[in-house]
């Protein structure tokens, strides 16, 4: 029979890491499932500069794999599979990957975030051939030419602030009249000439040709004035936020209405005993690689208290 795992981490972002990294520290020999994105989010990121320890902007790829490395360096079992079902009715808990079947005494949830969609016409049909929701991974092959960003939080000024570096012109469309995003932020934003801020308007349908398999412009929509207008881009880039990555757990452990996992205050327990959530998919106010880490390391220290309860270690 094959040995029970002391700790079973679901996802490869910093959290995932962290939590590998602590727990292989403290001699539980976890196992960590990377997922279909191995390194999450921060894997589309470029120039990260408020990771604590690096006086220079760092690359988020490079960031990520020296977390895996030092995760492995520790002990670390990394399969590079990706879940599909689990059991947490079951104890030990049952994990059903594409390749194989585990069982773990304690689990870690860490599987993140991924992009929000407008969900407009044109929009998936014309994904990857002029829209896009990562400027890092696509910004490049519109280099000096017209594109337009979609909302008004920290990502899609980031966006904006990325592409205005390679783009002729940038649009950010906003459907209010004021941002989300960190005033620092919103100032860098304000200083560039190549952007213009569109308030009050909201995309409603990507314009492109299938046979040229390229996008030639968005419609746009004025909510103040209620008038429609086509603008011509050459690239589509939606920035609305994130959704936690938590459907494989729908049902099987407590969520609040937009998916993200219940943990108790100050913990990253869910109503599960025995399996924590770190990171983006239960933290919907800081979402940063910093906050994840730290989340990553208190599950780490959770799932060890517990196993010590259960006398499993």
């Amino acid at each position: 029979m094959e040995k029970i795992k002391n700790v079973l981490i679901i996802g490869s972002g910093p959290a995932g890491y962290t939590a590998a990294i602590y727990a292989s520290r403290s001699g539980l020999n976890p196992t960590l499932i990377s997922g279909l994105e191995p390194g999450g989010q921060l894997t589309i990121t470029t120039d990260v500069e408020n990771y604590p320890g690096f006086e220079n902007p760092i690359q988020g790829p490079w960031l990520m794999e020296q977390m895996k490395k030092q995760a492995a360096t520790f002990g670390t079992e990394i399969i590079n599979d990706y879940v599909k079902n689990v059991d947490f009715n079951k104890f030990p808990f049952v994990v059903e990957t594409e390749k194989e079947v585990f069982h773990s005494y304690s689990i870690v949830i860490a599987t993140g975030a991924k992009a929000k969609w407008l969900n407009i016409d044109g929009e998936k049909e014309f994904m990857g051939l002029g829209v896009s929701a990562c400027a890092t991974c696509d910004g490049f092959f519109f280099k000096n030419k017209a594109v337009a960003v979609a909302g008004g939080g920290n990502t899609a000024v980031e966006e904006a602030l990325f592409l205005s570096n390679l783009c002729k012109k940038v649009f950010i469309i906003h459907r209010r009249d004021k941002f989300r995003a960190e005033k620092i932020l919103q100032d860098r934003l304000l200083k560039k000439d190549n952007i213009e801020i569109l308030w009050n308007q909201e995309v409603k349908k990507v314009i492109g040709d299938k046979e040229n398999r390229c996008i030639s412009g968005i419609e746009v929509f004025n909510n103040k004035n209620k008038t429609k207008t086509e603008m011509k881009i050459d690239g589509f880039f939606v920035a609305i936020g994130h959704a936690p990555a938590t459907t494989l757990f729908k049902t099987k452990i407590e969520m609040d209405d937009e998916g993200y996992i219940i943990t108790s205050p100050d913990s990253t327990k869910t109503n599960v005993d025995g399996v924590f959530a770190a990171g983006d998919v239960t933290d919907k106010i800081y979402r940063q690689a910093v906050t994840a880490a730290g989340m990553g390391c208190m599950s780490a220290i959770e799932a060890e208290s517990f196993l010590n309860s259960k006398k499993i270690i």
